[in-house]
Formats: C-alpha cells, sequence, structure tokens
C-alpha cells in the first residue's frame, strides 16, 4: 500500500509570494532611486562653498525668517479653526453634514492659484474692498502670505484631526461626564489628551505645507523680493533671472526643512497615546 503525501500548503504559499515580493521590491527601489537621483543631481550642481554663501545672503535669510513667520502664524490660526471644526465633523450629526464636509475638502483637490485667484476677486469686491481699505491690506503684502497659506493648510489639517478624533473612543469622554465633567471639560480633560499625537502630528505637516504653498501665495501675495519673497517664491524669483545657484540653495533649505519635519513625525508616530 503506496501512501501519499501531499506537498503543504504553506509551501505553494511560499512559492507564489515570492514573485509578488519581487515586483513591490522593484517598484520600491525604483521610486526611491528616482527620488534620490534628483537630490544626486541638486548636490552634484553646485559646490559647498557656494552653497554656504548663497544661504547667508540677505535676500535667502529674509525669505527664511518670512517663510518661518508666515508658517507659524497661519498653523497657528489653522489649528485653531481646525480642531473645533474637525471635532464637530467627527462626533455630531447635523443636516447638509456631507455638503459641509465637502466643502472643507475643496482646498486640497483644487489647484492653489485657483484659490489665490478666488481670493483676489473677493478682495476686488465691495466687502474685499472694503477690509482692505478699513481693516487690514491682504493684497500683495505680507498678510496676504498668511491669508493664502491658511485657506490651503486649514483643509489639511481638518482632515488630519478628523482622522485622529474619529480613532478616540467616545466612552472615554463619557466616562469624564459621568464623574461631573461638562462637555467642555471633557474635550479638554479627556479627548485633547487623548488626541495629543495626532494634534501634533497635524500641526507638523500643516506648518511644512505652509512653508512649501506657492500658487495661491503668489497670485494673492505676489512676488517681490524682500518684501512678500517666502522660500517658494525666493525659487520662482531666482530661476526667473536665470541664479540656478541661489535657487537650488533654496531647494536645499526646503528639503532641510521636509526631512527635519518627517523625523518628527516618525517619533510622534511611534509613541502611544496615554492611558
Amino acid at each position: 500500500m503506496t501512501i501519499g503525501f501531499e506537498k503543504p500548503q504553506s509551501t505553494k504559499k511560499i512559492k507564489g509570494e515570492k514573485p509578488f515580493q519581487a515586483a513591490l521590491m522593484g517598484a520600491l527601489v525604483l521610486l526611491t532611486l528616482l527620488f534620490a537621483g534628483i537630490i544626486v543631481s541638486l548636490v552634484a550642481y553646485t559646490d559647498l562653498d557656494t552653497l554656504i554663501s548663497t544661504i547667508v545672503s540677505p535676500e535667502i535669510i529674509y525669505a527664511i525668517k518670512l517663510s518661518l513667520f508666515t508658517a507659524t502664524v497661519s498653523t497657528t490660526f489653522a489649528m485653531l479653526a481646525a480642531i473645533p471644526a474637525a471635532y464637530a465633523i467627527s462626533h455630531f450629526q447635523f443636516p447638509g453634514k456631507s455638503v459641509v464636509d465637502t466643502i472643507l475638502d475643496l482646498p486640497i483637490v483644487i489647484s492653489p492659484i485657483a484659490l489665490g485667484a478666488a481670493l483676489l476677486v473677493f478682495f476686488n469686491t465691495p466687502a474685499g474692498a472694503a477690509i482692505e481699505s478699513k481693516l487690514i491690506r491682504f493684497v500683495f503684502e505680507v498678510p496676504g502670505i498668511i491669508l493664502a497659506q491658511f485657506m490651503v493648510i486649514t483643509a489639511l489639517a481638518v482632515r488630519l484631526l478628523k482622522s485622529t478624533f474619529d480613532g478616540i473612543d467616545p466612552r472615554y469622554e463619557q466616562v469624564g461626564r459621568t464623574l461631573g465633567c461638562t462637555k467642555l471639560a471633557a474635550f479638554y480633560k479627556v479627548t485633547l489628551p487623548l488626541a495629543r499625537n495626532g494634534l501634533i502630528a497635524a500641526a507638523i505637516l500643516t506648518w511644512a505645507r505652509a512653508i512649501g504653498e506657492f500658487g495661491a501665495t503668489v497670485t494673492l501675495a505676489g512676488a517681490t523680493k524682500q518684501k512678500t519673497e517666502t522660500l517658494p517664491i525666493a525659487i520662482f524669483l531666482n530661476l526667473a533671472t536665470a541664479d540656478i545657484e541661489k535657487a537650488v540653495a533654496v531647494i536645499f533649505i526646503l528639503i532641510a526643512i521636509a526631512v527635519l519635519a518627517l523625523i518628527l513625525l516618525r517619533r510622534i508616530s511611534s509613541m502611544r497615546y496615554p492611558r
């Protein structure tokens, strides 16, 4: 009597997984090489002395200071607006919720230039002109940079924070209510501490996005050297005058900021919510 043994199913699975894994790794390697090749080309284009002298030039120092200032201010306002908005969308049911959710997503999907043009048109209406003449000037001024960045990044902040609030069990807040907390106190003492990592991550991402914002900014605030010159606008102006080395130096600054933001995000993502 001959006893036959079936080949273990795990062996068949392993054989089927190898081509799949090879395809995945191949796509990953090609994509990594593409971005690495672009960075290497930037490094090969300029030398260290030229890079340093360009970075410390008055124009680039002004652009760095302005970018850091405007991105910090716009991110602060964006987070203050996005936290209650994201919480309301996440936890409340109200008529027209899907419409509101769609409207808040518009700045993410439409072109920043179109958004900047819409703002420019608004300030040519009677209401916008009244704001410009009686309150604060935005068109071709530094406040216009902050407003443009705010309009672009707030939708991103709302989307990120909504995901954070969606991941928090509402029973924690309910327990706080049973212990005598009001709705506001439960939100402040229970929900916000649980959402701490998500709040920090959202702030970092929106700040980094504000640093790199160009389309809406250049449309509303213009591109004037050492007036409305943020880092992306500095790249645009220097490319327009064929000053490639200075443009490359600014690109390296933006890459350094992006790398720092990604490192912070990875550290935050490895942290656990407090229990």
